[in-house]
C-alpha cells in the first residue's frame, strides 16, 4: 500500500474536508484543539471537497473551514512552505473570518468564536520545543484571559514532533504522526488502526483508491511544491550571496577610508603641515591598491611637490 501525503492542500482537503470526512475532522479537531476530549459532537464542513474538484496551484489556501455545533468557526490550514509574512497571514485570516460573520447593521451578539488551526512543515517558534502551541488574548502582566475566548490560534509544528510509531500514546500523537509520516507507511499500522477515524483517513489517502484525475492532481501539486521550495531556497541563497557581497564591498570601503586617514596623518607628520585640498582630493580618488603603493612611497618624498607629482603620475 502507498499513501498520498496529507501535507499537500489537495490531499488535506480530500481527507479532512470531503463530504465523507465529518467523523474524521471531528476526531482530528478534538485531538489537536481539545487534547482528545470529545468537546465537538457535530460540525458542518463549509465548501466540502467533492471528486472532480481542481485545487488551484497557489501558496495561500485555507484548506478546510468548519462550523461547529456550538456556532464556533474553525479554519484549518496546512502550510508546507515557509513564506515571508506567513505569521501575519494567519492573523489576517483569523480576523477576517471573525469580522465577516456580520452583515451591515447586525449586532455584535451574533459574533461567534473563531479558531485558527495551522499545521506547518517548518518551525515557527524557536523559543519552545513544544510542537503544539495555543495562543489566546491574555492580560500582559497578570496573564489572565480575556472575558471570552473569541479568537484563538493553535499551531502544530511537524518538524518538532519527535515520536516514532511505537512511541505514540495520545490521539493527538497519532494524528500528528499520520499527517507527518503517511507517505512512508506501507501498511496501516495497528497502532493507528486503533483510532477508526485515522484508519478511515488512511484508506482515503490510499493511492489505490484515487481516480486517475486525482492522481494527476496529487502529482501536479507535489511538483509545484518542489518547484516553489527550490525557488525559495534559490532566493535565500542569492540573498545571502548578495549580503556577503555587500558586506565585502562595505568592508573594502571602510578599509579604504581607514587607510586614507592613516596615510594623510603620516604625510602631515612628515611635512609638519596640513596637506593641501587638491592633494587630499587626489588621494581620496586612489584605489586601495594605489593607496598601499602610496604608503610604501612616503619615505621617498622630500617635499609636498614630490607628493603632488606622485599623485599626478598615479592618475595616468
Amino acid at each position: 500500500m502507498r499513501f498520498i501525503s496529507p501535507k499537500t492542500d489537495f490531499a488535506f482537503k480530500k481527507i479532512f474536508g470531503s463530504t465523507e470526512s465529518k467523523d474524521i475532522l471531528i476526531s482530528f479537531l478534538n485531538a489537536l484543539i481539545y487534547s482528545g476530549k470529545s468537546i465537538i459532537q457535530d460540525l458542518e464542513i463549509i465548501d466540502p471537497y467533492t471528486p472532480g474538484d481542481t485545487i488551484s496551484l497557489k501558496d495561500t489556501y485555507l484548506d478546510v473551514k468548519a462550523l461547529l455545533n456550538d456556532g464556533s468557526n474553525v479554519i484549518i490550514e496546512m502550510q508546507v512552505l515557509n513564506i515571508p509574512a506567513f505569521e501575519k497571514r494567519v492573523v489576517y485570516n483569523l480576523c477576517k473570518t471573525y469580522g465577516n460573520q456580520l452583515d451591515t447593521g447586525e449586532g455584535y451578539r451574533r459574533l461567534k468564536p473563531v479558531i485558527a488551526l495551522t499545521i506547518t512543515d517548518f518551525k515557527m517558534f524557536e523559543k519552545t520545543d513544544r510542537y503544539i502551541n495555543h495562543f489566546v488574548f491574555k492580560e500582559k502582566e497578570k496573564s489572565f484571559e480575556y472575558t471570552d475566548e473569541e479568537v484563538a490560534m493553535i499551531f502544530v509544528e511537524l518538524p518538532k514532533f519527535p515520536k516514532k510509531l511505537e512511541e505514540l500514546e495520545t490521539i493527538a500523537d497519532k494524528w500528528i504522526y499520520f499527517v507527518k509520516s503517511a507517505p512512508s507507511l506501507e501498511v496501516i499500522p495497528a497502532k493507528l488502526a486503533e483510532i477508526k477515524e485515522i484508519e478511515k483517513a488512511l484508506n482515503i489517502a490510499n493511492l489505490a483508491n484515487l481516480s486517475r484525475k486525482e492522481l494527476e492532481e496529487v502529482h501536479k501539486r507535489e511538483v509545484f511544491l518542489e518547484d516553489r521550495a527550490g525557488q525559495i531556497l534559490l532566493a535565500r541563497q542569492e540573498g545571502r550571496e548578495e549580503g556577503r557581497q555587500q558586506g565585502i564591498e562595505q568592508g573594502l570601503k571602510a578599509g579604504k577610508l581607514s587607510m586614507q586617514r592613516l596615510i594623510l596623518g603620516q604625510l602631515e607628520r612628515k611635512f609638519s603641515a596640513e596637506i593641501p585640498a587638491i592633494i587630499r582630493e587626489n588621494i581620496q580618488q586612489l584605489s586601495l591598491e594605489k593607496l598601499e603603493n602610496l604608503g610604501r612611497a612616503i619615505d621617498n618624498f622630500s617635499s609636498l611637490e614630490d607628493l603632488s607629482n606622485w599623485c599626478q603620475e598615479s592618475e595616468q
